[in-house]
């Protein structure tokens, strides 16, 4: 199971998983910080990124002066298991009381009542 991240380095992580390319820079996640408002000191990223590295979040390879960053845990399996966490913490494992929660007590969106119905529909056909 993966280890919870903290919220700065969510943000990080959530910066790398967005990245088209199999490798991520350093500039790349400043930049991806600064561009959601949240810029970050160079030497509080570099510790950060350690950190993620440390959990086996990323892999780093260094390449000359310079890191490449490459993902060890994809977002699904972090939201997969940060999701099995919630459930067993919160509802004791009973998805069904997540569920009626999000319905009863109003927090889905529109559509997304009908949406889920409709992807649950598609599963049990299969």
């Amino acid at each position: 199971m993966a280890q919870q991240l903290s919220d700065a380095e969510l943000d990080i992580m959530k910066i790398v998983w967005g990245n088209p390319e199999k490798v991520t820079f350093f500039p790349y996640i400043m930049d991806g910080l600064a561009a959601k408002g949240k810029p970050c000191q160079k030497n509080t990223l570099i510790v950060l990124l350690s950190r993620l590295i440390n959990k086996g979040f990323l892999n780093a390879k260094k390449i000359g002066r310079h890191n490449e960053y490459t993902i060890l845990v994809s977002e699904m399996e972090y939201q997969t298991s940060q999701t099995k966490n919630f459930l067993d913490k919160i509802y004791e494992g009973n998805a069904k009381g997540l569920v009626s929660n999000l319905i009863f007590a109003d927090l889905l969106a529109d559509g997304e009542y009908e949406e889920l119905k409709k992807m649950l529909e598609e599963e049990r056909g299969k």
